[in-house]
């Protein structure tokens, strides 16, 4: 009879190891998210609205504007 009880505690025991070993490895940390981009910040030539570059619209000499009824009224003044 204690051959059978020792038995069956070396059978647990390895079958208890054998889960642990079994268990998937823990996910790979996640990626941090991209730095933002940084972008230019330019004004505008006829009210001096200051606003990103990619957002402002060029007008015939190169000067920069905020919107297209600034860019079509002529120069400040």
């Amino acid at each position: 009879m204690k051959y059978v009880v020792l038995l069956l505690i070396v059978a647990l025991v390895l079958y208890v190891m054998s889960r642990k070993r079994a268990a998937p490895p823990p996910p790979p940390p996640a990626k941090p998210p991209p730095a933002p981009r940084i972008e230019g910040i330019v004004a505008c030539e006829r009210c001096g609205l200051h606003l990103p570059r990619s957002e402002a619209l060029p007008g015939p000499g190169g000067e920069l504007f905020c919107s297209p009824a600034h860019r079509d009224a002529g120069p400040p003044g």
